[in-house]
């Protein structure tokens, strides 16, 4: 028996970043809205073809975007808020994604548990004409090239499109609105004599799907009306208990993750359909490790006993990955032997439905070599360290500060009502990217690219006490990336040197591999902290990137739980954060975005997560001594349900995203009734608008109505990296005057 392959969607940037370069030359007018568009077009193209030549047989195409998939279908389908109609093309795509003078943007958050952001459609009342046109020519496109049989449309779901939506009508309203659009693409797409459509629909992996099951029943019976093969694709954790009505929705083929959560438990308790195909994503699109080929093979085959109609697949879209672990030759070879990026995946996902088929010569071969690496791999990788003795012999001590939040505030540092900062980056600027590049190439020596350093940290700390700034920061010019920079100067990581994975838009980064026990070898920030303190008598912050976020913006091992490496990470933040203080720190910044992010998409898995991801946190930072204010930064998730455990952390102050989320973040963490100190993120750091003293001023003052006067900070909503000077200095000189603006209006109201 012949067992088919399929893909859920590829990496989108190019091998080589091509499509954030030519997206970065339309922005800044250096090239034309053609070449952009054909850039995008050629890197499409190449992946398909890539995939061709893997020999695999169903492969999702339209997965490829200019700067978010959710936007693309939001503006396919017409939902275009009010304030973007005047707009028309690229200018309206983007100023739904990026904002444009006085015209905010979309909200931006997680796209489930992963480190990806989406752009959140805003559903009103009225759907503006949908326009399907872009999507089906690339549809023809890739028929062209794959052929008909081979090209399968990627579509994002109608029932979790509206789920991931802010809803500005009621559900009953926009529905049936919605579902009467997919069916005309649905339409359309059978015109093409497409031989499957893949619907993707990942909130069928959250806790409560069954809420919606109604929904999904009428919206998948409408849609298999049309009598195109369905591909219904859910990834990220299992069904849960909506397990057995989803597997008797009207469709051909149901795609599940068998990578995350218990799918193959509810497999073996329900079966499985006969009428259908299961599609097994079996090779995880998440991470960067080689399948271990008899467990795989095993389960493989465990799964073959209860239905033989099969697909191999990666378990999700392989966006989450960089393109090829052969391009990585500075890896030692061990490693990068038994590293597995898009392409390798690809050949996986071949390999193991050859071997489970034995369709293939050379399967069985192959398989042993895989076995041989991972032998070698183990044998390289000797983790034997003190690293494990110090996590065995911690105290409930080790992770309490000396004094509670109430007494040990009146110890830190004095300082005015509306206290003003950042969030710890400063644009990085093309002469800032050349220094590294020379340093790297040998082209000047440490001490020249510090000596280069110091004079940007001195340019950042003269503009912030221009701007009135009350706590600095000395910009992080020496960073390339808030956790690439930490894990280079830690032992048991590895770093890539072409391993981009888009995070958002053009943002790209490349997630460090960890693949050995965690130590610091020696200070890592210190030297930068100590430098920008001496040229101010401000307080600066000594910054850093917390455990669970070091944790989950990396490639994590597979072999020990993710609690453990989370453990070894703090112990080596804990060092850093003693060092600092002894070095004069009187404020600590220890940023951990990625807390919510992290969070299972189970609710009754949370409590086990949060558990030791707060734990991390706090034995990194209860080395702190009462007086060491210590700040924490999260942005672009949803606290609400987390609040009590935000609040275990034991932050002195904890800064938000908040401009983008029409104050939502702000009234989840105030109706909670947090009681720590709360910076109140005002100002959209990912659009390139300067935002005026009056609209900054509106936004403290909803912070006044929901906190005491005494618990507010005022901060950008996220670091400053991706902005221009020209852009950062008239926001935070703005921002200021709004701060400032408070002041006289509280002390005037108490005389």
């Amino acid at each position: 028996m012949t067992i088919t392959t399929k893909t859920l969607g590829y990496p989108r940037i190019g091998k080589q970043r091509e499509v954030k370069k030519a997206l970065e030359a339309f922005w800044k007018g250096e090239s034309d809205k053609e070449s952009l568009l054909h850039t995008c077009r050629t890197v499409e193209t190449d992946n398909w073809k890539t995939q061709l030549e893997a020999g695999i047989d169903r492969i999702g195409v339209g997965d490829a975007t200019l700067y978010d998939h959710v936007l693309d279908w939001a503006v396919r389908l017409g939902i275009i808020p009010q304030r973007f109609r005047n707009l028309s093309g690229l200018d309206r795509y983007f100023a739904m994604a990026r904002g444009k003078n006085e015209i905010p943007a979309l909200e931006m958050t997680k796209w489930f548990d992963t480190n990806y952001h989406y752009l959140v459609p805003e559903v009103d009342g009225t759907l503006q004409p949908h326009d399907f046109s872009g999507f089906l020519e690339t549809v023809q496109q890739a028929q062209t090239v794959l052929g008909e049989n081979r090209a399968v449309p990627v579509v994002l779901g109608p029932v979790t499109l509206l789920r991931l939506s802010r809803l500005e009508t009621d559900w009953e309203t926009a529905m049936p609105q919605l579902r009467d659009r997919y069916v005309e693409l649905l339409q359309e797409l059978k015109k093409l004599g497409v031989a499957e459509v893949q619907l993707h629909e990942p909130a069928l992996a959250f806790g409560d799907a069954s809420n919606f099951r109604n929904t999904y029943e009428l919206t998948y019976q409408t849609l298999a009306a049309v009598d195109v093969p369905i591909n219904l694709a859910t990834y990220f954790d299992d069904l849960g208990e909506a397990y057995p009505w989803v597997i008797q929705l009207p469709v051909s083929v149901i795609s599940l993750d068998f990578t995350r959560g218990k799918n193959f438990e509810l497999l073996e308790h329900h079966g499985f359909p006969e009428d259908k195909q299961l599609g097994v994503g079996i090779v995880d699109a998440r991470n960067v490790w080689k399948v271990h080929p008899e467990a795989t093979l095993s389960r493989l085959e465990s799964i073959e006993s209860i239905t033989s109609n099969l697909s191999i697949q990666p378990s999700a879209s392989l966006q989450f990955v960089p393109y090829d672990a052969q391009q990585e030759t500075k890896l030692p070879e061990e490693l990068r032997n038994v590293l597995s990026f898009a392409e390798q995946k690809l050949e996986e996902v071949g390999m193991l439905a050859n071997a489970l088929s034995l369709s293939a010569e050379g399967a069985e071969d192959q398989l042993a070599l895989w076995h041989m690496q991972w032998e070698m791999f183990e044998e390289f990788n000797d983790t034997a360290s003190t690293v494990q003795e110090q996590l065995n012999n911690l105290t409930d001590k080790d992770f309490q500060r000396p004094l509670p939040y109430q007494k040990r505030r009146d110890k830190q540092p004095d300082l005015p009502l509306f206290p003003t900062t950042t969030i710890g980056s400063f644009p990085q600027t093309s002469e800032v990217r050349k220094l590294r590049g020379q340093l790297r190439r040998g082209e000047i020596t440490e001490a020249e690219y510090q000596s280069a350093i110091d004079q940007e940290i001195a340019k950042c700390i003269h503009l912030q006490e221009e701007a009135g700034l009350d706590v600095l920061v000395h910009g992080e010019f020496e960073r390339t990336d808030m956790v690439e920079f930490f894990a280079q100067q830690l032992s048991g990581f590895a770093f890539t040197s072409q391993g981009w994975v888009q995070s958002y838009g053009n943002r790209y980064v490349r997630p460090p591999i960890i693949y050995g026990d965690v130590a610091r070898p020696q200070p890592m920030t210190v030297q930068e902290f100590q430098y920008a303190q001496s040229l101010t008598s401000k307080f600066v912050k000594g910054m850093l990137t917390g455990p669970v976020t070091m944790l989950n913006w990396s490639f994590p091992r597979n072999d020990i739980s993710c609690r453990n490496q989370a453990m070894q990470i703090a112990l080596a933040l804990r060092e850093e954060v003693n060092d600092l203080q002894q070095a004069g720190a009187k404020m600590i910044q220890m940023d951990e975005p990625a807390l919510r992010e992290g969070l299972p998409l189970k609710p009754e898995r949370w409590e086990e997560y949060l558990s030791w991801a707060v734990d991390a946190f706090r034995l990194a930072t209860s080395v702190a001594k009462p007086e060491t204010q210590i700040h924490t930064h999260m942005c672009y998730s949803e606290f609400g349900d987390i609040i009590d455990h935000i609040e275990r952390l034991d932050a002195d102050v904890l800064s938000i995203e908040n401009s983008r989320s029409n104050n939502e973040t702000l009234f989840e963490v105030t109706n909670a009734g947090y009681q720590h100190e709360v910076g109140n993120g005002i100002y959209d750091v990912h659009s390139p608008s300067v935002p005026s003293v009056e609209q900054m001023v509106q936004q403290l003052r909803t912070g006044v109505e929901n906190l005491p006067v005494e618990q507010i900070w005022v901060n950008p909503d996220c670091g400053l990296k991706t902005r221009s000077w020209e852009e950062v200095m008239p926001s935070l000189k703005n921002m200021v005057k709004a701060a400032q603006t408070l002041r006289q209006e509280v002390e005037s109201q108490a005389t």
